[in-house]
């Protein structure tokens, strides 16, 4: 509805502006006839030697053109005032055209005189005016005239002088310029029809360009040929991390895309790097606007991190339904291997035996573990975030882990007292857990030798879980957050995997450092996905 609403009132607009230059046209109209009133006034009075006004028509010639201009003036209120109608205005204008020029043409010689022919801008103008309505009308109106003044003056008058061949000449003249002015008014209203319905399409598409630019995945960007931004769509906004304004330098806000683009000017064929913004990886692509644009340069940035999500819920969505129903599955058999593993154990004195039910029960509680990963793959959505008081929860949660993992060393812990992160605090509590359990089991188990940072980063804050344990190799760095990925024998590979997808399902993301003293570093970035900025 609002959509009909939009066009019926743009309808509406369009057709008050066409009305509107109807009236403009008759004001200029106007304007002409008092012209030629001043050009008549001129010319019988400047020429009045050569007989252009007899001296007994003067009086006449000046009470007619006085008329006329009354007429001219009285013409003008009624064109500003908009009162009467248009082509009521309209006809009796050309009609008091008529009767004044008709009266020159007696006051000078009649058709002799040459005035007729002033009959035909006249008709011409009035057509034009009239968008092509009542134009033969006009002429026949005029020819009426011509035909009646003639008469008069051959019967009452008694002249003998006439000339009907040239009277009859201009009416035909009359006819034909009526007409053309006809023909073309109606050439002129067609040529405007579809102006206006090409400036509608044009508008229709504009919007649906703009439309589309707003709703694209990909960040757009127009870059012109000093390297300003012309033009942004709001992806583009968001990927960058702030608002660009026009004329804005690429290279003050964007050095690393900046320093691509003029790699890619001096050669085409190269493919551009990846550039790293906002903690997020973009690739760019960049296309050449035609030689019209000045040599502009659209530019396309893919949010790899975003594609890199989907391809791997891709890839994962059947294996995740899959490994959820063997899960399912595997857990009768298990705890029946698990329950005769331990009766086998408690009633056996052989120790090869209890060897052997120990291998098995290890063996039991690490594949109950991997099911109890698996099924919480499928419960990472459920996210109910609240405001977090980060320092007061972070020292409740070391107290608990501390009790629960039998540590008695000291666990160090900086935070600034105003610290308020959004999260849902069950999964914070999760991702912590597991992270501070590797921690501690790598690490030298000394004083400090775990510890819990936070910190400002980008606007963003961050929780910083660090420990003095040797460094993962760069080789697996890659994969680290990869499922079923693992450095340890009796890990199942799912724990970082599940903490960087609760992480993103809470606006979070979490990234492996390598602190310079050395050690190993998890980096939390809270409200980097929803715009949490604490500037």
């Amino acid at each position: 509805m609002a959509g009909f609403a939009h066009t019926v009132s743009a309808l509406d607009l369009s057709q008050r502006k066409a009305r509107e230059v109807y009236w403009q046209s008759l004001a200029a109209f106007n304007v002409f006839r008092l012209l030629s009133v001043i050009a008549l006034l001129v010319g019988g009075f400047v020429f009045s030697s050569q007989s252009f006004v007899s001296p007994r028509s003067v009086p006449w010639f000046l009470l007619t053109t006085a008329l006329y201009t009354l007429f001219a003036v009285l013409f003008a209120f009624g064109i500003a005032w908009r009162k009467p109608m248009f082509d009521t205005q309209l006809a009796f204008h050309v009609a008091i055209d008529v009767a004044f020029i008709v009266s020159i043409m007696y006051l000078m010689g009649g058709i002799k005189s040459g005035l007729g022919l002033l009959l035909l801008p006249y008709l011409a103008a009035a057509g034009l005016i009239a968008r092509g309505r009542m134009t033969l009308f006009h002429a026949a109106l005029a020819t009426i005239v011509l035909l009646s003044e003639e008469t008069r003056r051959v019967w009452v008058e008694g002249v003998t002088d006439y000339d009907f061949t040239t009277l009859a000449l201009l009416c035909v003249a009359c006819f034909a310029v009526a007409w053309s002015a006809h023909r073309l008014a109606r050439y002129a209203q067609e040529s405007q029809k579809l102006a206006e319905q090409r400036r509608v399409d044009l508008a229709k598409l504009d919007r649906l360009n703009q439309r589309i630019l707003e709703d694209v995945s990909d960040g757009v960007l127009v870059v012109d040929d000093r390297g300003c931004i012309r033009q942004s769509n709001p992806q583009a906004d968001r990927l960058i991390g702030r608002h660009t304004f026009p004329d804005t330098r690429l290279s003050l806000i964007l050095p690393a895309l900046a320093t691509e683009l003029e790699r890619w000017r001096a050669d085409k064929q190269i493919s551009p790097a990846l550039v790293s913004v906002a903690h997020q990886l973009l690739r760019p692509r960049f296309v050449a606007l035609s030689p019209g644009f000045g040599g502009a340069v659209l530019i396309y940035l893919e949010d790899m991190d975003r594609l890199r999500r989907e391809s791997q819920q891709v890839k994962l969505a059947a294996l995740g339904r899959l490994t959820a129903n063997l899960a399912h599955e595997i857990r009768n058999p298990l705890s029946a291997i698990s329950h005769a593993a331990q009766i086998l154990g408690e009633e056996s004195r052989d120790p090869l035996i209890d060897k052997l039910t120990r291998i098995i029960g290890d063996n039991a509680r690490r594949l109950e573990r991997m099911v109890k990963d698996v099924l919480e793959l499928n419960r990472r959505d459920r996210v109910q975030m609240t405001e977090i008081v980060l320092g007061e929860w972070l020292s409740h949660f070391l107290d608990e882990f501390k009790q629960v993992e039998h540590i008695a060393v000291a666990l160090r812990l900086v935070c600034p007292a105003d610290v308020i992160v959004r999260f849902d605090q069950g999964h914070l509590h999760q991702v912590l857990w597991n992270l501070a359990r590797n921690g501690w089991r790598y690490c030298r188990q000394t004083d400090d030798s775990l510890a819990f940072s936070v910190q400002q980063h980008d606007g963003y804050w961050s929780l910083d879980i660090s420990n003095d344990g040797p460094p993962v190799p760069p080789d697996a760095q890659s994969q680290l957050f990869e499922p079923f990925f693992t450095t340890d024998a009796k890990g199942t590979g799912l724990g970082l995997y599940i903490a960087r997808e609760i992480c993103q399902a809470n606006a979070a993301q979490i990234e492996y450092l390598t602190p310079p003293s050395g050690g190993v570093c998890f980096r939390i970035t809270f409200g980097i996905n929803d715009g949490q900025k604490t500037y």
